[in-house]
């Protein structure tokens, strides 16, 4: 990562987000009164269980395939996916195969 008080670059995501073996990674890359962004690793099978954010999120994946759950519809998503959901909306998310994303927390929205 390098940084300065205009610009934050991480370079190599696929690499700074290691893959536990049977477990589940998270880092914050980044943080400010607007954003937070994490990074997350999942092993094949590694699950968050429903759950809601209190604000807005964005989510890409890195790298791998999961599969998000959200109220009552169901998609696969990988390296060209993002989604955005609404704060309060349930959902649910498993990594099909090691597997990477980032989360983006909109706290400024």
């Amino acid at each position: 990562m390098t940084s300065n008080t205009a610009v934050d670059v991480h370079v190599d995501l696929v690499n700074n987000l290691e893959i536990p073996d049977e477990g589940t990674l998270s880092k914050v890359l980044y943080s400010d009164d607007l954003i937070r962004v994490v990074g997350f690793a999942f092993d094949t099978g590694q699950e968050l269980s429903e759950h809601t954010a209190t604000i807005p999120v964005v989510v890409q994946v890195v790298s791998g395939l999961f599969r998000f759950d959200v109220e009552d519809e169901s998609w696969e998503i990988g390296p060209s996916s993002w989604m955005h959901l609404d704060a309060s909306v349930p959902h649910s998310v498993t990594a099909l195969e090691p597997s990477r994303l980032l989360l983006t927390l909109l706290k400024g929205a």
